[in-house]
């Protein structure tokens, strides 16, 4: 199994109360679905299960991978905030490992 690699997390540096903005996140691992083969031997499972991103401890953001999913995910999305927050990624795999990252975003 390759190692839990923290997410990246791209954020602006300031966002104005109530206006929506971008946030990325991407996730540097394989996902091997288990079915791939180099030569004679069949290459472990090795999947993500879950993303989650929180605004100050709340769940806003969610995805459960599946078999579908490319390597080294990729997301975009929008929040609103009204005052200066931590917006955090933490991913899970199937072997329950996790990795975090975080950012405070400052409302101007």
């Amino acid at each position: 199994m390759s190692a839990l690699s923290p997410p990246r997390l791209w954020l602006p540096r300031t966002v104005r109360a109530g206006e929506a903005f971008e946030v990325r996140t991407r996730v540097e691992h394989p996902m091997e679905t288990g079915l791939r083969r180099e030569g004679a031997r069949l290459v472990p499972r090795d999947m993500l299960a879950s993303l989650v991103v929180t605004v100050d401890g709340t769940p806003v953001f969610e995805v459960a991978f599946g078999n579908g999913c490319a390597a080294n995910p990729f997301h975009v999305f929008f929040l609103r905030l009204q005052r200066s927050a931590e917006i955090a990624v933490t991913v899970t795999d199937e072997a329950a490992r996790t990795a975090r990252t975080a950012q405070r975003v400052p409302v101007a």
